[in-house]
């Protein structure tokens, strides 16, 4: 499994940085991060939002399936041959009754 280089900072859910690349189990790029699926104020991480495919679709990576997230990059342990298997974004499977929703930008991410 792909692992953090010394000169990266590993960082909790919540600092997850916009449009950071998302690894594979062997450090070869899924996508993007686009949004973060989970309740900050409850700090229930679900998973996130990944621009996939060149931007062409949006899938999710589950929680349990991201091993470390830095200031720069999420890697996860999604194997290669499983990419294409990953679940479609889907925003009727995400809800909550609080504000924003589980789907819902960081507050500290700008840009679409």
């Amino acid at each position: 499994m792909a692992e953090p280089g010394p000169d990266e900072q590993v960082v909790a859910w919540p600092r997850t940085p916009y449009r950071a690349p998302v690894l594979d189990a062997d450090g070869g790029e899924i996508g993007t991060t686009v949004s973060l699926l989970g309740d900050e104020a409850a700090d229930i991480f679900h998973g996130l939002a990944v621009k996939h495919g060149g931007g062409q679709t949006l899938v999710e990576v589950r929680a349990d399936q991201v091993a470390h997230i830095t200031t720069t990059r999420v890697y996860t342990t999604v194997a290669p041959d499983d990419v294409p298997a990953l679940q479609p974004y889907r925003a009727q499977h995400w809800y909550h009754l609080g504000w924003g929703g589980l789907f819902r930008k960081h507050p500290e991410w700008d840009g679409g």
